[in-house]
């Protein structure tokens, strides 16, 4: 039989490898920009231009015309973000909240250089819109937060300290949230990356997936503990580990297989959230098995790190 969470304490040890250098990247970025990673207009504010070219473009160069258009428009492009839609012909344009006058400067410049330039879509973003979205997010952590533990108190109500299988759960989806966030602030250091809508979307689709996992072997333990009552504790949970494991790790390995797909013939717009959920999935199946699971066992043995377990056997 399996014995994972007699080694629970290695475990421990990779997340925290993990979750510490992106805990120091939030830091540092906090230090120097005043946030743990960088943000896109949809919270601080801005202008989405999609724009249509006569031929294919290269984003790089619609960057510099934007970048060079700026002085003389009264206006400083240089965070300009554009990326390609389609086949190349289209693209998204991120900037500065710009008004009327300086659109159509910026439009005359494109036409001027590239011909027959067609606007498909402009909008603009305030920064009000952001913070509602970043507070209904930390909201909806919280409330799914209290609706897991409530949940599991509830389900979970006739096997002993059903209280602890909530907090283990909640503990494993904050696991994952440190993991996403983490990763994300360095990638921001180091490729430029703007947390944005769909980021937050990743990060609650991956909590999603990692409490439904967390929930399917802590069901396998409530169903194991009156059928082998007797056993220790950390039995049961390795043998429901055992009987879990395939199901988990095909049904993410689906999920991950789809999205490395995106990930490779996607669009430009949609990889980093993509990149957002696939290494949030892994986090989750991880936090599931080894994380949930064993912090369970060791609050049930009191011996979270099972050191006591390890000196017992090794005398």
């Amino acid at each position: 039989m399996f014995r994972l969470v007699e080694k629970r304490r290695w475990f421990f040890l990779l997340s925290a490898l993990i979750i510490i250098p992106g805990l120091i990247a939030m830091i540092y970025s906090l230090a120097t920009t005043g946030l743990p990673f960088k943000l896109a207009i949809d919270f601080t504010g801005g202008s989405i231009w999609e724009l249509s070219f006569p031929q294919a473009v290269q984003p790089a160069d619609v960057r510099t015309l934007f970048v060079e258009t700026g002085p003389t428009v009264g206006a400083d492009f240089s965070d300009t973000l554009v990326t390609t839609l389609g086949g190349g012909t289209s693209v998204q344009v991120r900037l500065k909240s710009i008004d009327e006058t300086q659109r159509l400067q910026l439009m005359a410049a494109m036409k001027e250089k590239y011909g027959d330039v067609v606007e498909q879509q402009f909008s603009a973003v305030g920064p009000a819109i952001g913070q509602e979205v970043t507070q209904a997010a930390v909201l909806a952590v919280i409330a799914a937060s209290l609706a897991i533990l409530f949940f599991l108190i509830i389900a979970f109500r006739k096997v002993p300290h059903p209280f602890r299988y909530g907090v283990s759960a909640v503990v494993a989806m904050l696991h994952d949230i440190l993991v996403t966030i983490g990763i994300f602030s360095i990638c921001s250091l180091l490729f430029g990356w703007e947390a944005d809508a769909l980021f937050l979307t990743a990060v609650l689709t991956v909590i999603g997936f990692s409490v439904q996992d967390t929930i399917v072997v802590f069901d396998r333990i409530r169903e194991n503990t009156p059928k082998y009552r007797g056993e220790p504790f950390s039995v049961i949970a390795n043998r429901s580990l055992a009987e879990t494991v395939h199901r988990s790790l095909a049904t993410q390995l689906n999920a991950l297989f789809v999205m490395a797909a995106l990930l490779l013939f996607g669009g430009a717009t949609i990889k980093q959230f993509i990149a957002v959920m696939f290494y949030g999935l892994i986090s989750g199946t991880y936090s599931s098995l080894f994380n949930a699971v064993p912090i369970l066992v060791g609050w049930e043995e009191r011996d979270l790190l099972g050191l006591k377990k390890a000196q017992a056997q090794a005398a």
